[in-house]
């Protein structure tokens, strides 16, 4: 089993990173047997799509290097490193992009989603990212892939773009990576909005509890999310149509690594006042000791850069062999 997977360093991670993604790649990560192997990545070469600072982007890169460090990650255990290090990716999606198809890329639906009415004025990285991403993957020849609903039809082309190559071509160089998807991962919404879910980009800090928010902020968040005036009930089912009450419950059975079921059974018929207070306890319990990590490793950002340029080298040494493999079947000869 080979597990691959990425994400943006686009500034502070917040709890629902952790409780829908990192936990998870955590979880797999310390259930991975000995031949089994895990690769996590900083996509700073997706992250040129937009506009970027560079100085930000650098920045960027350590500090959520050193989050995921602080969650969990282990480099002895896993391979993390930041995307730019390893050519195989940007080289692999220049091979891939004669591969696809530009019918394919236009039905993605993040596409027509991140250009909106300004396809015209959008970056042909913006475009084609989804073929970086098949590469990201296909480098490694990875067979399992974590993935959220909104990267479904991502990780459905990826599959396209191997099985196409490998007909085209008469090999059997890309296994088909097949999607992972944790029944354990909830999706955390808005404290501000229980329909809308928690996101970096909300301008409102009050939305999200960020991971490096100290205790009495994460507080004084909670207290002030939004809820409603009714009690808490003894059963999921009475929690539809309170979005904000099914929100806040998810994240406590979250957190406490319990079902919802068992988070009502201990509160039910107690109003917010009583429910926040405690939520906020285990919130602060929890994200205590990640936060008091991460500062101590970003007092060492030289440290967290060279964890990055060893998996690197290690990612590079995986991933050679397969794109050596790419250019032979298609006929790029020394």
């Amino acid at each position: 089993m080979r597990v691959v997977s990425g994400i943006q360093p686009t500034g502070n991670l917040h709890l629902g990173n952790y409780l829908g993604a990192i936990r998870q790649w955590v979880a797999m990560q310390d259930a991975m047997a000995t031949d089994d192997l895990c690769l996590f990545f900083l996509a700073d070469l997706h992250a040129l799509t937009q506009p970027v600072v560079p100085a930000d982007l650098a920045a960027n890169t350590i500090e959520m290097a050193a989050t995921l460090l602080a969650c969990g990650i282990d480099p002895e255990r896993s391979i993390l490193f930041n995307q730019a290090r390893v050519p195989a990716h940007a080289e692999l999606a220049w091979i891939l992009g004669g591969t696809a198809r530009v019918g394919w890329l236009n039905r993605m639906t993040q596409w027509k989603d991140k250009a909106g009415k300004n396809r015209e004025g959008s970056s042909v990285g913006l475009f084609t990212y989804p073929v970086l991403q098949a590469a990201d993957v296909l480098a490694y020849r990875a067979t399992h892939v974590p993935v959220g609903e909104d990267q479904k039809q991502h990780l459905e082309l990826a599959r396209d773009i191997a099985a196409k190559f490998n007909q085209d071509f008469g090999v059997d160089l890309f296994p088909l990576p097949e999607p992972f998807v944790s029944t354990a991962a909830p999706r955390i919404m808005s404290l501000r909005d229980g329909r809308a879910k928690m996101s970096k980009s909300d301008p409102s800090d009050m939305s999200r509890i960020n991971l490096v928010d100290d205790d009495d902020t994460i507080a004084g968040k909670l207290r002030k999310a939004k809820s409603d005036a009714e009690p808490l009930p003894d059963n999921i089912d009475a929690l539809d149509g309170r979005p904000e009450a099914r929100n806040l419950v998810t994240i406590h059975a979250a957190l406490a690594g319990i079902e919802p079921a068992a988070v009502l059974a201990q509160f039910a018929g107690q109003g917010f006042g009583r429910f926040k207070p405690a939520l906020a306890d285990l919130a602060i319990a929890t994200l205590g000791p990640i936060r008091q990590q991460l500062t101590a490793l970003l007092a060492d950002r030289g440290e967290v850069g060279r964890v990055l340029a060893e998996g690197a080298g290690k990612a590079r040494t995986l991933s050679a062999p397969v794109l050596r493999a790419a250019q032979d079947a298609i006929g790029l000869q020394v």
